[in-house]
């Protein structure tokens, strides 16, 4: 955009120089010479001059002189090739003064002289011979740089330039703008939906940049509004069944000892559906900047499966570690680990009776790809986003249940936090879970 700028502003000075100077130059210089009438009626009266001369001699030329001096106003004179009279009458100090400034017929008049000019006119046969001295005729006198001719160019002139450069900056800067307030008046008015500014984001300068900025924050607004809409709609429905079994074990008749672990059990259900809600919907909103170390895999998946086998009843060997020797990922250790975990246990509920979770992986370039399979029977092609999204649970498709649906889609928030992504594939017996995280080294 800077260059920009620069090259149209200096365009546009070099331009009203160019025109104020060679142009403007030009025209008052024309203005000063003598039209092509005046320059013939003078060379003929050169002409007449020099017949005079040649038919009648001195006598001649003052009778030729006599009938100018009817016809014009002024001083004139024909003299030979020394500047000496060729008629009778002499020259006064003074006009042999103004011999000095003699001008040609076609030279311009100058505006700084006093007085009418003095022309030389040469004989038209015989130059040599001599010439027609005289006062430039009052009549013939050219205009000069009239003040309308010197008000076009000085003054309307760099006024319609100067509109012409508001025009070339207000394609360039004030109509991207308006563009962009109408985006912003659209955003006030709770239109998100609206893109107004897709040709402007094509633009590769600052303004194109603003666009861009511009309309992924309109995108990140309206996904997250939309997010938070859909994730208030399921969670409100995740919350009707709990509450309907604490009002029916309230309403019905039973042990004391019963009821309470029944209330137990639905308060902490309902609980954790709201903490994992919660942290989901911080994870979206925030996006916090997370402090990123050297984390070992191998070690951490030994803690995840200590943690899993006590909670599950698993055996360690049912959940295998594969990856080699000095792996080492770049990321947020709380983080990471809960992403792990919810991945670990997502496979586990879904696996069949004496099934395995495999952790693997292999180095590439400057990333580690992890992959945490499972013998779950996998799920459908055209399902394996949507597993990511809040509350999408695939009972039908894979054995187990029981969670709410919040596990996975916690997950790849983490993930995408440290610079890493996520995403499903169907393997030989089960899903498929993909990381790729960056290198520690």
């Amino acid at each position: 955009m800077f260059w920009r700028l620069a090259l149209l502003l200096a365009s546009f000075c070099l331009l009203v120089v160019w025109l104020s100077w060679i142009w403007g130059g030009r025209l008052a210089q024309q203005s000063f010479h003598l039209n092509e009438e005046a320059q013939a009626q003078l060379r003929q009266y050169a002409v007449e001059a020099e017949q005079a001369w040649q038919q009648s001699g001195p006598a001649g030329v003052d009778a030729w002189l006599a009938r100018l001096a009817e016809r014009e106003a002024g001083w004139a004179s024909v003299l030979g090739a020394n500047l000496q009279p060729l008629g009778s009458q002499a020259l006064s100090p003074l006009q042999y003064q103004q011999l000095t400034f003699l001008r040609g017929v076609d030279w311009p008049m100058s505006p700084r002289q006093r007085g009418l000019p003095y022309l030389s006119l040469p004989f038209a046969e015989q130059p040599e011979q001599g010439r027609l001295v005289m006062q430039l005729p009052l009549r013939f006198l050219p205009e000069g740089f009239n003040p309308w001719l010197q008000w076009l160019i000085h003054g309307l002139l760099p006024l319609l330039l100067s509109l012409l450069l508001c025009v070339a900056l207000y394609r360039l800067l004030l109509a991207p703008l308006r563009q962009l307030q109408a985006q912003a008046n659209a955003l006030r008015g709770n239109r998100l939906d609206w893109r107004g500014t897709r040709a402007l984001s094509r633009r590769q300068d600052e303004l194109g940049e603003l666009a861009r900025a511009f309309d992924h924050m309109t995108a990140r607004l309206q996904g997250s509004l939309n997010f938070q809409r859909q994730l208030l709609r399921d969670l409100s429905h995740e919350l009707r069944t709990p509450l309907s079994r604490l009002r029916v074990a309230g309403e019905a008749a039973g042990e004391l000892d019963a009821l309470r672990q029944r209330l137990e059990r639905e308060v902490q259900g309902m609980q954790q559906l709201v903490d994992a809600t919660l942290e989901l919907v911080w994870l979206d909103s925030e996006r916090p900047q997370l402090p990123l170390q050297a984390v070992s895999l191998r070690e951490l998946w030994q803690v995840l499966v200590e943690d899993a086998c006590f909670e599950s009843g698993w055996q360690a060997a049912r959940l295998p570690c594969r990856l080699p020797e000095g792996c080492q990922v770049l990321g947020h250790l709380n983080s990471l680990a809960q992403a792990l975990e919810n991945i670990l246990r997502n496979a586990i509920r879904h696996s069949p009776d004496n099934g395995q979770v495999t952790l693997s992986g292999e180095r590439q370039a400057d990333d580690w790809l992890l992959c945490i399979e499972d013998q779950g029977g996998g799920v459908a092609v055209d399902a394996l986003e949507s597993i990511f999204r809040p509350f999408t649970r695939l009972q039908a498709e894979r054995p187990g249940g029981e969670g709410y649906g919040l596990g996975l889609a916690i997950a790849r928030r983490n993930i995408e936090l440290q610079g890493g992504a996520l995403w499903a594939e169907n393997g030989c017996a089960g899903l498929r879970l993909m990381l790729r995280l960056p290198a520690a080294d």
